[in-house]
């Protein structure tokens, strides 16, 4: 769904698809000029989830209980496709397909990063 979305996206609006940059115009003002479809793709992606519940009997995402292991993952992945000028729509979905060698590489550092995060909380620390 996200990779039809993204295709959408850039047949549309000729712009690349990545929520941390659709959420990062809303939030510092760039986006000011089309915040109307910025409003509209981020209500979608908030609002069409919870419409595929009756398709599924039971969901298990395996989410932690610790919210503030939630909120400090949630702060750091914020933080991070803001370092990355992007997030895994915008180089992983999109910058992949367009063989992008900025999306390839970023890809490969955040899936290796979260990897190495994985490794050190699970197994190492024993957190998570």
């Amino acid at each position: 769904m996200i990779g039809c979305a993204g295709a959408m996206y850039l047949l549309i609006n000729g712009r690349i698809m990545g929520a941390s940059g659709i959420l990062g115009g809303l939030v510092d003002g760039t986006g000011r000029s089309t915040w109307g479809e910025r409003v509209a793709f981020l209500l979608g992606l908030m609002l069409f989830p919870p419409l595929l519940v009756p398709l599924y009997d039971k969901v298990d995402t395996r989410v932690t209980d610790n919210l503030w292991l939630l909120v400090s993952a949630g702060l750091l992945v914020g933080i991070g496709t803001r370092i990355a000028n992007g997030c895994t729509s915008g180089h992983g979905v999109c910058g992949i397909s367009r063989l992008s060698l900025r999306g390839i590489g970023a890809t490969v550092a955040y899936i290796a990063a979260g990897g190495v995060v994985v490794l050190a909380f699970r197994h190492w620390l024993g957190i998570i």
